[in-house]
Formats: C-alpha cells, sequence, structure tokens
C-alpha cells in the first residue's frame, strides 16, 4: 500500500449528512460525498492487511484494496477502472449498499473500519464528472437476440454485459421506467432517480432496447405489485423471437399480513406508499396516501420498513411507530465472535433520526381496529423469545392509535405466473430453479431459458443481483457462443 501507516495516523471520516431539520423538507439526496483529500486520506488507511476480506465478503468482489490504493496515489481514473471490472453500477452500491465490505474488513477487528462505501461513493461520481464513463459498444455483432424480463440490478447488469460482446439485448419492463426495485421503491432521498436514468441511457447508447409498460408472461399480477403495462406479449413469442431469455423480474410478491381488521382503509403493503411517492418526484402526480398530521405504524424492521419512516417524516406524519417482530439485537456487536461476518446488532438509519421514532422490539400485531371501515388503532401483544421460538406474554396486549399503517415485511417470491408461463419449475420458496455454478448455471429447466437476482434467490441486497446478473451474462454467452470473454 502506498501509505504502510495510514491506518495508525488516521481516523475513519464518514460523509456527512445535511442535518434533519433541512433534509425532511425535501426529497433529495443529503448525503455530501467525501472530497479529493479526504477521499484519499481514507483509501491510506486500507492496512495491506495479507487477506483482503473484504474482497470476499463483498458480494460482487470488489477489487476494493487496489482501488483504496489507487485513490491514495490520485490515480483516479485507473481507481474506476477497476471498480468497473467488477461492478457494473458502482453509483448506485455506493448509495445503498449495506456496506458488508467494512465489517470484513481487518481494521474493524479492533478499530473502525475503512470508508468502502465512501470511497467507492467518490470514485465513481468523480468518474461521472470527468467525463470518464462513456458507452461501450461491441466492435463485433453476433447475431444473437437476447431478451431480458425485468429491469431491476440483476436484468441491467446481464444486458450491459450481453450488450458489450456483441448480443442484441431487448429489455422488457412492465413499468413506465427501467430500474426496478431501486428505480420505484427506493426513496429518491436515497437514491436519485437520473442516476439510474444516466446509466440506461448509456446502455442505449450501447444498443441496448429498452421495451417499457410491456408485460410479458401472463397478465395475472397481485394485488400490491406495481404494474403499468399496456402491452402484453405472451411467453411463446418471446420463446420464438429471442435465442436467449434471462428471467430477472425479481421478488415482488408482497407479504402480507392477514388479521382481523387486514380490509380497513389506512392499511396498506410498504410500495403502495413508496412508489407513488416517487411518482410524484418524477411525474408531478399526487402520492393518494397522504401522512400528513397522522399516526404511523410501521410494521417490519427491515430497509423498506425505514424508508417509510423517512417519507412519513417528509409527509410531516404527528408520529412514526415502527413494530419489529424479534427481539432488539445488542447495540455492540461481540467481534470477537462475530468477524468478518455480518453482525447482528441494532442498527439506526438516518431515517430514524429524522423525528422521535418509536422503535418496538418483541411485538406481535394482532388487529388492525377502525370505525366506519377507517383504521383508527392496532392491538398488539408482546412476546417472549426462548430457544429460538416466539410466545405471547398473557396480559400484555395494548393499542395503540393508528392512522396509517404500512406492511414493510419482505416479500415472498416472484410473481408465480411469469414463471409458470415460461414453463420454470421452482424450488421451495416459489423461486426459479436454477443453480449458480458448473456447466448450465443459471439455466432454468425450459430450453434458452436462464433466471437471475431475486427472481431465483429470493429477496435480497442489489449487490446480490448485479453478481447474479453478470454471472448470468456470462452463462448466456457460452450458451450462445460455445465460450465467453466476460468474467466470470
Amino acid at each position: 500500500m502506498g501509505k504502510p501507516t495510514g491506518f495508525l495516523e488516521r481516523q475513519r471520516l464518514s460523509e456527512a449528512y445535511e442535518p434533519a431539520p433541512a433534509r425532511v423538507k425535501h426529497y433529495r439526496e443529503f448525503v455530501a460525498t467525501l472530497n479529493d483529500e479526504q477521499t484519499r486520506i481514507q483509501g491510506s488507511r486500507c492496512m495491506d492487511c495479507g487477506i483482503p476480506f473484504c474482497n470476499n465478503a463483498c458480494p460482487v468482489n470488489n477489487i476494493i484494496p487496489d482501488w483504496n490504493d489507487l485513490v491514495y496515489r490520485g490515480q483516479w481514473e485507473q481507481a474506476l477502472k477497476v471498480l468497473h471490472s467488477t461492478n457494473n453500477f458502482p453509483d448506485i452500491t455506493g448509495r445503498i449498499c449495506p456496506a458488508i465490505c467494512e465489517e470484513a474488513c481487518s481494521l474493524n477487528i479492533n478499530d473502525e473500519s475503512v470508508g468502502i462505501k465512501s470511497i467507492e461513493h467518490a470514485i465513481v461520481d468523480k468518474g461521472w464528472q470527468m467525463g470518464w464513463i462513456v458507452p461501450q459498444p461491441a466492435s463485433v455483432k453476433t447475431g444473437k437476440k437476447v431478451a431480458i424480463i425485468g429491469s431491476g440490478p440483476a436484468g441491467l447488469a446481464a444486458a450491459q454485459q450481453l450488450a458489450r460482446v456483441g448480443h442484441e439485448v431487448t429489455v422488457f419492463e412492465k413499468n413506465r421506467r427501467p430500474g426496478g426495485l431501486p428505480g420505484y421503491g427506493i426513496p429518491d432521498f436515497k437514491l436519485d432517480k437520473s442516476l439510474i436514468e444516466r446509466r440506461v441511457r448509456q446502455m442505449e447508447a450501447e444498443g441496448v432496447v429498452f421495451r417499457t409498460r410491456v408485460i410479458v408472461g401472463s397478465k395475472d399480477v397481485p394485488a400490491g405489485v406495481a404494474n403499468d403495462a399496456s402491452e402484453h406479449i405472451p411467453a411463446e413469442k418471446i420463446l420464438q423471437e429471442f435465442d436467449a431469455v434471462v428471467l430477472a423480474a425479481g421478488s415482488e410478491t408482497p407479504r402480507d399480513l392477514s388479521i382481523p381488521g387486514r380490509e380497513l382503509k389506512g392499511v396498506y403493503a410498504a410500495l403502495e406508499f413508496l412508489i407513488p411517492q416517487n411518482r410524484q418526484i418524477s411525474d408531478k402526480k399526487a402520492n393518494p396516501i397522504n401522512a400528513r398530521g397522522k399516526h404511523v405504524v410501521v410494521i417490519g424492521g427491515g430497509d423498506t420498513g425505514s424508508d417509510c419512516v423517512g417519507t412519513s417524516y417528509r409527509h410531516r406524519a404527528a408520529s412514526v411507530t415502527q413494530l419489529e417482530l424479534l427481539p432488539q439485537p445488542p447495540e455492540q456487536e461481540n467481534k470477537a465472535t462475530t468477524w468478518p461476518y455480518w453482525p447482528l446488532k441494532l442498527r439506526t438509519s438516518s431515517s430514524h433520526l429524522e423525528g422521535d421514532t418509536q422503535r418496538l422490539f418483541s411485538i406481535a400485531t394482532k388487529e388492525f381496529i377502525g370505525e366506519q371501515g377507517i383504521l383508527k388503532a392496532i392491538k398488539t401483544v408482546d412476546l417472549e423469545w426462548k430457544d429460538g421460538k416466539m410466545s405471547e406474554i398473557a396480559g400484555s396486549e395494548r393499542t395503540y392509535p393508528a392512522d396509517l399503517v404500512f406492511l414493510a415485511l419482505g416479500f415472498l417470491s416472484p410473481v408465480s405466473s411469469l414463471l409458470e408461463s415460461f414453463g420454470v419449475d421452482k424450488d421451495a420458496r416459489g423461486n426459479a430453479q436454477a443453480v449458480t455454478d458448473g456447466p448450465g448455471c443459471y439455466a432454468t429447466n425450459t430450453a434458452k431459458v436462464f433466471a437471475a437476482g431475486d427472481v431465483r434467490r429470493g429477496q435480497s441486497l442489489v449487490v446480490w443481483a448485479i453478481r447474479e446478473g453478470r454471472q448470468c451474462a456470462r452463462a448466456v454467452d457460452e450458451f450462445l457462443m460455445g465460450s465467453s470473454s466476460l468474467p466470470r
């Protein structure tokens, strides 16, 4: 490394946040990218540990020590090339990835880890500013046609990789714009949608064709799944017209909570709130759900729940309460027993700090209470956990005021009718069945149909989607051409 003692001399410097009272007044990104000198100093903290656990922990296997060192030496353009060698969209992951790599950093054993995510963020932002990120169209066309169903991170990564080796790639998306969950579900204050739009423009210049508002396979879409489609194409037609098909439609079926009162007005799946809010910003069409002055309860303690919390504060909610079925994790993990793995610990998001968020753990919702069909309150019960099993605590029932409830309980599986229309076998959880290693990886039981991302592995992280999209692209290229120059 350029600065062998950097980790001894410099402390971690985190990206600055716009103060909460100011940022809740808008939907713009509020995280400040480190400047060149701050990034260089942070890069110097990479300690030449010998075994880069960060690289192994990262699902896309980013070559983190290399670009840390290159930034320290001021070789920004080369750092960008190394970053892009494993990750098609670091401008997305540098903002919304949970940074598994930082938990695995060797410095994290007894100090604060290298600010890997902030360095990634700075590298790609500088790349766009300097004009280094340009289309990379293939010099030779293969004449092979590939259909990608879904335009989330897995579909976009597969499409870009396949287009760059000369295949004719068409991406089909049932909604109005490409982007999948990052484009529609994640709030603009965490990920500005112009970042996705410029990547789409880059890919169009590389030859990728995007066909939006087109639903492929079955027209049947479960309640709570966004669908703007005005055109339907049967699976049989796709199979006839394309040499290979990649299913990358994500895991969209929301987990519901079937308890008394579920039908009341005021109880919504999380994306029924978040997607219209993004559309309000992009299309100037008002979100039909307004939390202003209302008591909001978010059921579910993950990232989607946090997004509901932050959006509710921007609506000027009267109060926000977040419920979690599981016990409260420890505030600090025991690194001796968890490192280098992702630890279970209490994680407080920026959204939680934007208001007086009441976070309740080991609690279950028993009933939604309403008047004349409108939600007014929820009834809960406290839980006791023993040996991994939960039981209700007698006499612990409580009632909380609630004008709006958002169910942020995760997603069960891809839309089953899509897999059925292509005749694709499912695993026990309802995902597309396909292996990820060895001959025929990512291929389903249906000839020339492949599956990657959440549609195959279930609900997961953006970095896993990008990884699977890239690996699937190589498998498709091998299927079409007999071999592939794409990275694994």
